[in-house]
């Protein structure tokens, strides 16, 4: 069995959103993973298919490995450093908002065959 991985940092885009997205793709063959990415009206959506597509150019490149086998072994979703921002409030006071980043990794391999 081989894989490939693929790798976003820094996605403007909340760990907690992006998990949503990834655990409806997890273990599935390519093809549906697609499917399923390319009709989902959410953000994390857009920005998790564009991650398997590379992940898909890669194996197919780099490692030489056949489309049509492919599926999605695993996707990780961590934490990126915070942007910190202030709002202004009355009486000189300011509120924080915390704007939250992500790492992508997905990782791509070929079904192994039963013997």
């Amino acid at each position: 069995m081989q894989s490939t991985r693929a790798k976003l940092s820094d996605a403007r885009l909340s760990p907690q959103k992006a998990r949503l997205v990834a655990d409806q793709i997890r273990g599935l063959p390519i093809s549906n993973a697609l499917n399923i990415l390319a009709f989902s009206p959410k953000k994390a959506a857009r920005v998790v298919k564009k991650l398997l597509e590379s992940a898909i150019a890669n194996a197919e490149h780099n490692d030489g490995l056949d489309v049509d086998e492919l599926s999605v072994s695993s996707i990780m979703v961590d934490e990126a450093p915070r942007l910190k921002r202030f709002s202004a409030r009355a009486k000189g006071r300011g509120n924080r908002i915390v704007k939250r980043n992500c790492h992508i990794t997905l990782v791509v391999s070929t079904k192994q065959a039963k013997n």
